[in-house]
């Protein structure tokens, strides 16, 4: 997928004017780019349009307008965009309690890496994690991760051709399998080259 570019970004004004439509032009494209692995974690997989959103949103909560700082934001997020053959995902673990979310950060270290995805026909692919930073400790995990699932060309050809996906998590305490939707495998084969 092509980077972003500041020619592919509204200025402030436009922006605000255009915000609550292209808000709901992105929620409806992302219904189909996120995968719930479990009750407590989710896969939300990142491409040009997400990152623009999140651009453009970064932009306008912090009143950027200068070329610099445009600069600076499409060098924070193009890299979440997607090669043509990998899968970039915002992995979330996710418990709303915040007392039981400690108790879970503290017992899910490593969750990030136990994480895969896998074509149909071919072996579960594990994620580069957190190429950005360190986001872990010795007593816990973050409740966010960033990764990159590379796939090989034969794998890249077989879901363009409509093979399923399966993606999992194979933590000691926490270890879930889910089928991708149809939806969801279309999307995710658009990312694709």
């Amino acid at each position: 997928m092509d980077k972003l570019t500041r020619a592919d970004l509204m200025g402030l004004e436009q922006y605000a004017v255009e915000r609550k439509a292209f808000r709901e032009k992105l929620m409806a494209h992302k219904a189909n780019r996120k995968v719930h692995i479990g009750p407590n974690a989710t896969l939300y997989f990142e491409d040009r349009l997400t990152m623009q959103y999140q651009i453009q949103e970064m932009l306008r909560i912090e009143k950027i307008f200068e070329a610099a700082g445009i600069q600076d934001e499409l060098d924070a997020y193009n890299p979440m965009i997607p090669d043509g053959g990998n899968w970039k995902a915002t992995f979330m673990v996710e418990f709303p309690d915040v007392e039981e979310r400690k108790v879970w950060l503290g017992k899910l270290i490593g969750i990030e890496r136990q994480t895969w995805v896998r074509v149909q026909g071919f072996a579960k692919v594990y994620p580069i994690a957190n190429e950005d930073l360190e986001r872990e400790t010795e007593e816990k995990t973050s409740s966010v991760h960033f990764l990159r699932f590379e796939l090989t060309a034969e794998m890249v050809a077989a879901v363009k051709e409509g093979a399923a996906i399966q993606m999992g998590i194979g933590h000691p305490h926490y270890a879930y399998e889910v089928e991708v939707a149809e939806a969801t495998r279309a999307s995710l084969a658009a990312d694709l080259a």
